[in-house]
């Protein structure tokens, strides 16, 4: 009963649910303390490890364990896996983002609503090694929905919530219509890019804020793009991680 009260308390306790094996799999990659792994069949969740995260394996097997994930979760995922893991020190992250120089972006989503695009910027984010995601406004950006879309790359980038006046300073640089075409522009490796809600937009008091407003190309009539559509264009025209080095040729 008190593994099945502790699943319960995710997000209250500071554990975070990692909802699947691509979630589990790569908030070990990325250093995670994993508390707890259930699975509904222990040798498929290892199977799926050796066949798709084999630096991975040997953690599971000394983690996972049987159980009935239809106690622990309400909705049980296709892999048949779940686990807690200890959300990471929020301090810690909020010193990464103050930090200068950066070498890389921040994502700023200015009051976003919608759980699933804000767990795929994060991974966008993670996958282009940007510093960090922060949300402005009432969402958690450590919902377990979020960290679901993210498939658990939370653990990979800094990810928080921040107010107006706690944003890390940098060039700020704000996604709207009326702005300059991107393609014009060199994103600084510290600037921060501000994408308002799917709904609204940015808010005045953030885009009173920028000191650089920037459209992306769009066709005419065609209304917006998707929110992680968007950062994903913008950290692409920034650059993203270096190329990784060609294999050395056999003498």
């Amino acid at each position: 009963m008190g593994e099945v009260w502790e699943w319960r308390g995710v997000g209250d306790e500071g554990l975070v649910l990692l909802d699947g094996f691509h979630a589990l799999k790569h908030a070990l990659r990325f250093g995670a303390e994993v508390r707890d792994v259930v699975a509904e069949e222990p040798e498929a969740a290892l199977a799926l490890a050796a066949a798709l995260a084999p630096d991975v394996q040997d953690r599971l097997g000394r983690l996972v364990r049987q159980g009935d994930l239809r106690e622990l979760v309400g909705r049980v995922h296709p892999t048949g896996v779940a686990a807690l893991a200890v959300r990471p020190d929020g301090e810690e992250g909020r010193a990464r983002l103050r930090r200068r120089p950066r070498n890389a972006p921040i994502v700023v989503l200015d009051d976003p609503k919608n759980l699933g695009n804000v767990g795929a910027v994060v991974r966008l984010a993670a996958g282009f090694g940007a510093t960090g995601v922060v949300t402005r406004g009432s969402l958690d950006p450590w919902h377990p929905n979020v960290v679901r879309a993210g498939a658990g790359l939370h653990f990979a980038t800094t990810v928080d919530r921040v107010t107006l006046e706690s944003l890390p300073e940098g060039p700020v640089y704000a996604l709207d219509p009326e702005g300059e075409d991107i393609r014009a522009l060199t994103l600084p490796d510290d600037a921060l890019l501000v994408f308002g809600s799917e709904r609204h937009g940015i808010s005045p008091e953030l885009r009173a804020r920028a000191d650089h407003l920037v459209c992306l190309p769009m066709r005419p009539q065609v209304s917006s793009y998707n929110l992680a559509t968007s950062v994903a264009m913008a950290l692409f025209h920034w650059g993203g991680p270096p190329p990784a080095p060609a294999p050395a040729e056999a003498g």
